[in-house]
């Protein structure tokens, strides 16, 4: 089964945002820029990891938990489902 899915290139794009918003808060912190300004770059860092990693969990939910056939398959899915829920 292949882990890719529709959404991956979206939650790539995501991460390269925060990746870039991480490496202006390094720059800031050197430049000796104000506070402010530096926590406001950070918040952004952190609202676009966290959208990256609901839209990739949310994605998860939608396409690889998918009701089975047997009893022991809706346990591993239930499994999962809990496994994967507690990083919302």
């Amino acid at each position: 089964m292949s882990h890719t899915h529709e959404t991956h290139p979206k939650t790539i794009a995501r991460l390269k945002r925060a990746n870039g918003h991480l490496a202006k808060v390094i720059s800031m912190i050197e430049q000796e820029a104000p506070c402010l300004d530096i926590a406001q770059q950070l918040q952004a860092v952190e609202s676009a990891i966290t959208n990256a990693k609901r839209a990739l969990i949310h994605d998860h939910i939608d396409h690889c938990l998918v009701p089975g056939g047997s009893p022991e398959d809706g346990a591993a899915m239930l499994d999962n489902l809990k496994s994967i829920s507690r990083y919302l």
